[in-house]
């Protein structure tokens, strides 16, 4: 029995471990932290993003909002009236705080175009919750995201 109460605590303190944030010198580390040393301005991104689909990208900026519901994104803005572009992370292994809105941020992930099923730009349901939560619209029907791997806030 004892050994049973040991492997489920053990399991439960991983499973816990992937949520949490790991505080550093340079801020709090979110999953697996920025390992890329250039950042892209995020006005490049929006500027022309099909060019940066399915690259690798780090982005520095503002956090300018963030997910109520399950802290599943935030989105990053380059400067005070600048294009923002959504960081999405899978719910529940990286939990962006609320209390980071109005911090500084870098964060890194896979550039990704997503295309909502009818073209129209209605919301869909996606990424484990409506889609109106998490969407970003460059153009009708299209969404383009960073796949977050990691961030930096501090």
């Amino acid at each position: 029995m004892r050994r049973f109460f040991a492997a489920g605590l053990t399991l439960l303190l991983v499973c816990a471990a992937t949520a949490l944030a790991v505080h550093a010198a340079d801020g709090t580390v979110y999953g697996k932290g920025v390992t890329l040393t250039e950042s892209v301005p995020i006005a490049d991104l929006m500027a022309d993003p099909e060019a940066w689909v399915g690259k690798r990208v780090r982005v520095e900026g503002l956090v300018v909002d963030v997910c109520k519901k399950r802290g599943c994104w935030m989105e990053l803005a380059g400067g005070e009236n600048q294009p923002a572009v959504r960081i999405k992370v899978e719910d529940g292994v990286i939990v962006f705080p609320l209390e980071a809105r109005g911090h500084e941020a870098v964060a890194e992930g896979v550039f990704t175009r997503i295309v909502l099923d009818d073209g129209l730009g209605e919301a869909h349901s996606h990424e484990g919750h409506d889609a109106e939560s998490c969407r970003k619209e460059t153009r009708p029907g299209v969404i383009y995201l960073i796949r977050g791997t990691g961030a930096i806030i501090r």
